[in-house]
């Protein structure tokens, strides 16, 4: 371990609750990861306690309801103590007497609910709200006013849910939130709270709820019982359902930092022993739920107001997975915890890899979300985009083959590297063959952009596993049908990957593909047109407006990001409003016609046609499968299989998925 790594290692308190290091897991939905009555299933225990054996400090589940009848959730969806306490004091115990093995600690996220943030697939049409408000998914939705009484059904929740937490073993508890637009912060928010009873008003009106809930826990449990509380200084909303972006200038129309420094005082004074902090709000999910597009460690500047301010300790998240960054924020005053939540999706062993001076074999997350928020929002389950196991650790391990085979692999991309690297943990001898000169295909010029540095990580990180697997790596080698046969091999998988999709514009020879842009093969001058506005089309826009160019973006469809956008709200919401809010063209419903001198023909649905003067056109319309070597050897051979772009262009992740699902049977 460096020495400047040795302050993460530190044992820190949280109240007289002392912590083995200063590493927590950040809360997350735990989508899947429980049972009908609201216990945590075998999945959940299995997910938690990986990162226990990890090496992280500080474990928080993520929410866990306090009832289901006010806001009645479908089931499973998320835990809820009350529902069965006897069941949840049970399996809760196995769980936590498991983390405490490893020295670790676990607090239990409790939550008063979405409210009008409420996700419709889990609860319906039917949401509630300190005032009628508009929902934020559902337009034609006004959320119902909560009455008072429900409001004391909730306090007295929360103090039922912890006793029960602290009978099962969990070391404290964590308050879901003041933070992000949940029902708790609804209720602190005036532009949300337009109540005119004790819960109304004035600042410390509008934190009534939440200060009575760390009270009645306090009562219930102890004045020792710890209670951290996830918190917002800043909520970045411009308007129902619309954010604020880095560097935009706007009125804040929910909690600005002025307000945020008073609302955190009023909060550690009522008894709160940690602040879980961050900005944002579901209005702007891309600040609570950060994309590549967003800069590491993008709240240490407001967690280091609050570590200012408050006696208590304050814990930050915010794509902190460098070491470096998070040694350097805590020397910095910034914050006194680091805590990482979709790091730890895609690997489980981060403290233990930096203790062991092993950085270089940390799983980057790529903050794609395609895995984790993408798939807890539209399918209910939490994973991870890199890391298939994550949420299924126990019964999607890789195990050892009965029958070592010989398996050969063709292509280096995220598909063969991830096919080589569960062969090769399945005790199979495995070569990999790679036409160019360095692992990861389309990750290479898909990780050119700064923002999407982690990609090249992510090809770096399996360079370094396939070279301590002992895997007959072969770069510079492009596979014949002879080179097969000599092979010996007994499975033969393709992952041969795809090439972007070209066409001529006229006789203009300045229209390049946006990889050969990208990998500096082509030079895209001072002013472009880039056809098609997916993925590839708007990240090479943003990139190339980032350089001071002139790009316009064209697109054939009514919108950008028809076609194989993010999953996640977050990271497309904020790759659309950057796209409008940088000097970048947007010209949808249009096409390109044909070149002219200096420029291109473009020509829109009602049949228009205008010149614009541009040094070059990058084409940016897809990928094109290669698959012609299976197609000529696949009858020939006893077991081959097809992987990755070359079977169906996808994302980075259904390339490592598919490859980790068949390979771990071969």
């Amino acid at each position: 371990m460096k020495d400047s790594h040795r302050l993460l290692f530190e044992p820190f308190k949280i109240g007289k609750l002392e912590l083995k290091n200063r590493f927590v897991m950040a809360p997350m939905g735990p989508g899947g990861l429980c049972n009908a009555d609201g216990t945590f299933n075998e999945r959940g225990v299995e997910y938690y306690v990986e990162r226990a054996k990890g090496g992280t400090g500080l474990l928080m589940t993520g929410v866990t309801m306090v009832e289901n009848e006010i806001e009645k959730c479908a089931l499973p969806s998320m835990p809820c103590p009350t529902l069965n306490p006897y069941h949840f004091i049970k399996t809760g115990k196995m769980m936590t007497e498991r983390i405490h093995a490893y020295g670790a600690k676990i607090f239990l996220q409790l939550s008063a609910g979405f409210g009008r943030v409420s996700i419709p697939s889990i609860v319906g049409k039917t949401a509630v709200a300190p005032s009628p408000i508009p929902h934020r998914w559902l337009p034609d939705v006004t959320c119902r006013e909560l009455t008072i009484e429900e409001i004391h059904t909730y306090v007295r929740k929360f103090a039922e849910s912890a006793a029960i937490a602290k009978k099962a073993g969990f070391d404290g508890i964590e308050i879901h939130a003041v933070h992000e637009g949940y029902l708790l912060d609804q209720f602190a928010i005036s532009f949300f709270n337009q109540r005119t009873d004790e819960y109304g008003g004035s600042l410390r009106n509008r934190l009534r709820f939440a200060t009575q809930v760390v009270q009645a826990i306090k009562a219930e449990c102890g004045q020792d019982y710890p209670v951290s509380l996830r918190y917002s200084i800043k909520s970045f909303i411009k308007d129902w359902r619309q954010g604020g972006l880095p560097g935009e200038e706007f009125t804040e129309q929910g909690r600005d930092i002025e307000e945020g420094i008073e609302a955190a005082l009023i909060l550690e004074e009522a008894g709160y022993d940690a602040f879980n902090g961050d900005v944002g709000s579901y209005d702007s999910w891309y600040w609570a739920h950060p994309p590549m597009y967003q800069e590491k460690g993008l709240y240490l500047p407001y967690n280091k107001i609050l570590k200012s301010i408050l006696k208590v300790p304050v814990i930050t998240a915010g794509r902190l997975d460098d070491p470096d960054r998070a040694s350097d924020a805590i020397r910095d005053g910034a914050t006194d915890m680091i805590a990482l939540g979709r790091p730890l999706l895609a690997d489980a062993d981060i403290p233990n890899k930096i203790w062991a001076g092993q950085i270089e074999r940390i799983r980057p997350c790529l903050s794609c979300q395609e895995g984790c928020m993408g798939r807890l929002a539209s399918y209910a389950a939490i994973s991870c985009a890199v890391n298939p196991a994550c949420g299924r650790e126990k019964d999607y391990a890789i195990g050892k083959a009965e029958q070592p085979k010989r398996v050969l692999i063709i292509g280096g991309g995220p598909a063969g590297c991830e096919a080589a690297r569960v062969a090769a943990i399945r005790g199979h001898q495995v070569t990999l063959h790679e036409k160019s000169n360095r692992l990861g295909g389309n990750l290479i010029p898909g990780g050119v952009p700064g923002f999407k540095e982690d990609d090249h990580l992510l090809a770096d990180w399996y360079g370094v596993e396939l070279k301590a697997l002992g895997i007959d790596l072969r770069l510079n080698s492009e596979v014949t049908s002879d080179i097969i046969a000599a092979s010996g091999a007994d499975a033969v998988i393709f992952a041969t990957g795809s090439t972007p999709k070209s066409f001529t514009i006229g006789d203009s020879s300045n229209v390049y593909t946006a990889e050969e842009v990208l990998l500096g093969q082509k030079d895209a001058g001072d002013s472009t047109i880039i056809i098609g506005g997916g993925l590839v089309g708007c990240e090479t826009a943003l990139w190339l407006e980032e350089q001071g160019k002139k790009v316009t973006l064209v697109e054939m469809q009514d919108d950008i990001l028809t076609i194989g956008g993010p999953l996640c709200h977050a990271n497309e919401d904020m790759l659309r409003d950057l796209v409008a809010f940088k000097d970048i063209e947007l010209l949808t419903d249009t096409v390109v016609a044909g070149a002219d001198a200096g420029g291109f023909v473009l020509r829109n649905k009602a049949g228009e046609e205008r010149v614009v003067a541009a040094d070059s056109a990058i084409l940016a319309v897809g990928y094109a499968p290669q698959k012609k070597l299976y197609d000529e050897l696949s009858q020939e051979l006893p077991e081959t299989y097809l992987l990755g772009d070359a079977k169906q262009v996808q994302n980075i992740m259904y390339a490592v998925w598919d490859a980790y699902e068949v390979v771990k049977n071969i």
